[in-house]
């Protein structure tokens, strides 16, 4: 079996400059990831000041939606999972996750490390033809000693919830610009990141040293910020898959919609 997964943060629906809503423009790009999985962060439960500002027909059109953002991305094709992390006074935000199998169930884990930056980790369990999936959605801390614990109690929740041998996926922004988690996160959980295989976010660059012989540094993909992206922020994790392709989305489109840039990759079930 394949599944094509997709991980993003979509900066809670409005572009980084003067707050302009994307909704509706996020909801076209995520259809065009044609994945039966997507891992979203940053992803509004509820916003009463932008559905009062933009919720309004302009011109015939609403540039917020009524509905919570996950279902309005989900639409009638895919199931949707949400876990509510950030909590203020006109809303609410958090972790997501669309799938073309059913939700099975889920379970959010609160990883916040102190009061000022609420985070979570999101845990689905899919139905698939080919048996049971975990898929956790992920968004860690800004800072490394915070995001140390919470990759600690990432690893401590899959391994309670997900068997060895159960196919496991892990994707989100893990904000580990340095890259000092994945190693753990191989040795404790026995996952590959999807550009292991393939070299450091190219294809084409992981043939080239696979035939010349050169030994390469393993390296996840450049994301952020998504216009010229530099530092290697977003993952996506897989144990029990074999990895066919992956890639991240780059052009003008993508600029204007998120700071991140968003990563596809096909898996096929080992």
């Amino acid at each position: 079996m394949k599944i094509r997964v997709a991980t993003y943060n979509i900066h809670k629906g409005v572009s980084t400059i003067r707050a302009t809503p994307r909704v509706l423009a996020l909801k076209k790009a995520i259809g065009l990831f044609d994945a039966e999985v997507v891992f979203l962060q940053e992803v509004q439960g509820k916003h009463d000041k932008y559905t009062s500002k933009f919720g309004d027909e302009t011109r015939g059109q609403r540039h917020w939606p009524q509905a919570a953002q996950h279902d309005y991305f989900a639409g009638e094709s895919h199931h949707a999972a949400y876990g509510m992390n950030a909590i203020y006074d006109h809303g609410h935000h958090g972790n997501a996750l669309l799938s073309a199998f059913p939700i099975g169930n889920m379970h959010n884990h609160d990883v916040s490390d102190h009061a000022y930056e609420q985070r979570g980790i999101l845990h689905c369990m899919l139905d698939t033809p080919s048996g049971s999936v975990h898929c956790f959605v992920v968004h860690l801390g800004l800072f490394e000693a915070g995001r140390t614990r919470q990759t600690e109690a990432l690893i401590n929740c899959v391994l309670a919830s997900a068997p060895a041998g159960e196919p496991v996926i892990i994707a989100g922004d893990f904000n580990d610009w340095r890259n000092t988690l994945s190693a753990t996160l191989r040795d404790k959980l026995g996952v590959t990141e999807v550009f292991d295989e393939l070299g450091s976010g190219s294809m084409l660059g992981g043939m080239v040293r696979g035939l010349m012989g050169t030994k390469r540094k393993v390296t996840p993909a450049r994301t952020f910020p998504a216009a010229l992206p530099c530092f290697r922020l977003d993952r996506i994790y897989v144990r029990g898959f074999k990895v066919d392709t992956a890639e991240v989305l780059h052009g003008p489109l993508w600029a204007k919609l998120s700071d991140h840039a968003p990563i596809v990759a096909t898996l096929k079930l080992a």
